[in-house]
């Protein structure tokens, strides 16, 4: 596969797979969760690849969905059906944690939507101090996807996931760290060196330990992940996407307005 919004490099044992499509601030629609699910496979049958770095640019980790299109479409009069897109970036988000190795992400500057399911889904989080997580769904009537309140709900329980999620609030890089759920937080100039020394250590350590380990973790902690993606995040998501209030929400994103929703 030719990737067009990702580059993916192998060096000295570490696969580096970094979004670069910056047009949209690396946004995760159909394409760029392909071009996931197949590099994340790739690193997986490679045995050269012994720990997985997921990054985005210096300006933006992931800004979530291609609002921009769904816009595009309401405006046309067109249906928006979230569901094909909802089960791939459910493979990614479940595909991190299944996976042999060991991910971790590389979070500089705003991760949205989408953006922070990913960040959040590898195995370790490092962090630019510019770094801000936004779970920004609410805001356009909808509900966090890409497994986001799964695993929000598993690190920092219901309640502070119902906060975050409900009131749409940034959370920045020395909070996420409070919480438990960023590893590090380091200067952004000093970030790809830090994750590439981390990555390092980890390439040069028991890799059959670490493949158990991920497993024995993947079995207390997540083994219905999948399930909960198929069967509970995507028909929430469908509802919600389907609703007067995401159009509404959609429209006042990129038309720079308070939205007024209707509950309806």
């Amino acid at each position: 596969m030719n990737f067009e919004k990702l580059i993916y490099e192998v060096n000295d044992g570490i696969g580096v797979i970094t979004m670069n499509y910056m047009k949209n601030l690396n946004a995760i629609d159909e394409q760029m969760a392909d071009e996931l699910v197949e590099v994340l496979k790739l690193a997986e049958e490679d045995g050269s690849v012994k720990v997985v770095v997921l990054k985005g640019g210096a300006k933006a980790f992931s800004a979530g969905g291609d609002i921009g299109y769904f816009y595009q479409l309401i405006q046309a009069g067109g249906e928006v059906n979230m569901d094909g897109l909802i089960a791939k970036v459910g493979n990614v988000a479940d595909g991190m944690k299944k996976m042999s190795k060991i991910v971790i992400s590389s979070v500089c500057g705003a991760a949205a939507g989408a953006g922070v399911s990913l960040a959040l889904g590898a195995d370790f989080m490092f962090c630019a101090d510019n770094a801000k997580f936004i779970l920004a769904f609410v805001n356009l009537g909808l509900v966090p996807d890409t497994g986001a309140t799964y695993l929000l709900c598993k690190n920092i329980g219901p309640q502070r996931t119902m906060e975050l999620a409900a009131t749409g609030r940034p959370v920045g890089a020395e909070e996420a760290k409070a919480l438990g759920l960023a590893y590090q937080v380091v200067p952004k100039e000093e970030l790809d060196e830090a994750v590439m020394k981390f990555a390092a250590k980890l390439a040069a350590g028991p890799l059959i330990s670490y493949k158990n380990i991920k497993k024995q973790i993947y079995e207390a902690s997540f083994s219905d992940y999948k399930k909960w993606l198929d069967e509970t995040e995507i028909p929430t998501q469908a509802e919600c996407s389907a609703s007067l209030d995401f159009q509404e929400g959609c429209k006042a994103f990129m038309e720079k307005r308070k939205a007024n929703f209707q509950g309806k």
